[in-house]
This record gives C-alpha cells, structure tokens and sequence, in this order.
C-alpha cells in the first residue's frame, strides 16, 4: 500500500516498468529496450547506525547489457543529498559493475532546476565526483490533455498529473486520465486512480481528482472504491497498533520524546510497528526499538 505523496512520486516506476522508457522518449535519451526487469533492493547501507536507503532502484537487462536506474523523489532542494546520491550511485556501480542512472522527480519547477544543477565533490573548480541527475518536473514532462494520447499511454497520463499537480493545466489533465482509464482493465484502473489520489497529496488537484471520482461514472470506480476502503482499514489497523506501542511503553516507564511519540503515531506500516512492538516487549530504552532500525523517510 502506497502510503505517501512522495512515494507514489517514485513508486509509480517501480509498479509500472514500462514509464522509464516513456519519459527517455520525452527526454530524447536513449533507453535499450529490455528483455528482463528487476527491483534491486534499496538498503544501500554498509555501517547499520548510518542509514542509505534509496526511494526505488530498478535493473534493465537488455541485449546491450544491464543497466540500474536509480529513482529519488525530491520535495524541495537539500544540499545532503549530494552524499546520498554519490553513496547510492558508488554503491550500485561497485556491486553491480554497470551503468548508474540516477532519475529525481519533482513537483515544482524551482526543485527541479536545483536538481538539475551539477552537484560537485571535492575542491572548488576542481570536483573530483560530478553528479548529473536526470530530472523530470514541470519543465519538461508533457501536459497531456488529448483523449487519443491518454488512452496510449495511461501510466505517462497519470505521471503527467501527478508532476503537474501544481499547475493550472491539472485539471484537464485529471480529466483526460479519468476517462482513459475507462478503456483500460479495471483491476489496472483501479491501482492507477489510487496511485493518482496519493500522488496528488494535499492539493486541490486531490480535490479534482475526487470529485471526477464521485460525480462521473467509470467502469473501474468500485474495484477503486474497494482500494480506498481497504486502504483506511489498514490506517486504521496501523493507528491501533501504534497506539498499543505507546501504551506499552509508558506502562513499562520508558520515556518516549515528543518527537519520537509522533514518529510511531504517524507510522502507517503496520508490519514495522509489529516489529517495534515485539522489540518493545523487552525494551529497557528506546535505543533498544530504534538503534539498528532503517527509517524510511516519508519526505525528500
């Protein structure tokens, strides 16, 4: 279950392979067609209390050979990146021995063009490490609002929303992928109007989006409406659980910091409150639940 804005902005490639060459085509880069697609793991971390993880790292296996696209969603600029993504990229070319792409998507033109500035290691003038990310944004991922084009790539539409989603062209765009997802599977339909619904986040294209949902009439909308209702069951189920961790740990006297009461309420991951909580049993310290834990990051 897709849990947040920014993992739906990278999740989408990982669910849906086939967008990484759509968006090369946009850029006029040239991508190998590819005989075999796998998800590389994204724990990138060597030393477990300094925690690497990538947003979503795929490998392509085509005749040319093999190839690892590393996909970061990026919310708003941050110079520490220019660590992580040097890690990410070292760390995959010497275990893999292939080309690296890194590929940040973002939703806001003023990121993206922080993105796209080279990002340099070493002395000034001098770099020993340049880092050129491939960036996708506002600025250079097509507006779809042409019903014909939409229903020959519904995944770019979707993507199209979800990069335009602070724009004014949005709403034509919702509106051309809400009626070409009616041509498509409903199963496939229905994951992609869910995708659509995270990926727009607080926005008022959510809003849009919703009321396409509730005031039209697609053949998808109940396998969608079954997705939604499944979704905040589980949110309901996470906040039970984090609510019993809380409890658990005040009964056994730790004491649990505001920031760290708010980390485990906001968690929606029922399986990793279900592994805080069997470490919690024993606990005498919050560093024996959290020390080697990996925290996923909820924000670029």
């Amino acid at each position: 279950m897709i849990s947040s804005q920014h993992e739906a902005l990278h999740r989408v490639f990982r669910d849906n392979p086939e967008l990484y060459a759509s968006v090369f085509k946009v850029l006029d880069i040239s991508f190998p067609p590819p005989i075999e697609v796998a998800v590389v793991d994204t724990d990138l971390t060597e030393i477990k209390p300094i925690e690497r993880r990538a947003d979503t790292i795929m490998m392509f296996t085509s005749l040319e050979g093999r190839h690892v696209v590393i996909s970061e969603s990026q919310s708003k600029p941050d110079n520490s990146k220019t660590s992580s993504w040097a890690h990410y990229i070292s760390h995959v070319h010497v275990k893999f021995g292939c080309p690296v792409t890194l590929l940040v998507i973002c939703q806001d033109e003023a990121t993206a063009r922080w993105a796209a500035e080279p990002k340099t290691i070493g002395l000034p003038g001098r770099p020993t490490l340049v880092i050129h990310a491939v960036v996708l944004g506002p600025h250079n991922v097509p507006v779809i609002i042409d019903l014909a084009e939409a229903v020959n790539d519904v995944v770019l539409t979707m993507f199209s929303a979800l990069t335009h989603a602070l724009s004014e062209e949005v709403p034509a765009i919702l509106e051309v992928l809400a009626d070409a997802l009616d041509t498509t599977d409903t199963t496939s339909a229905g994951h992609i109007a869910e995708q659509t619904e995270v990926g727009l986040g607080n926005t008022d294209a959510r809003r849009i989006w919703r009321e396409l949902m509730a005031t039209k009439t697609y053949r998808y909308q109940s396998e969608y409406a079954q997705m939604l209702r499944a979704e905040g069951e589980a949110r309901g189920e996470a906040r039970g659980a984090a609510k019993t961790l809380l409890l658990m740990l005040d009964d056994r006297g730790v004491v649990v910091p505001g920031a760290v009461r708010e980390r485990i309420s906001s968690c929606t991951d029922a399986a990793l409150l279900e592994i805080w909580f069997k470490r919690a049993i024993h606990a005498t310290s919050l560093s024996d639940i959290f020390g080697v834990e990996d925290e996923r990051r909820e924000e670029g």
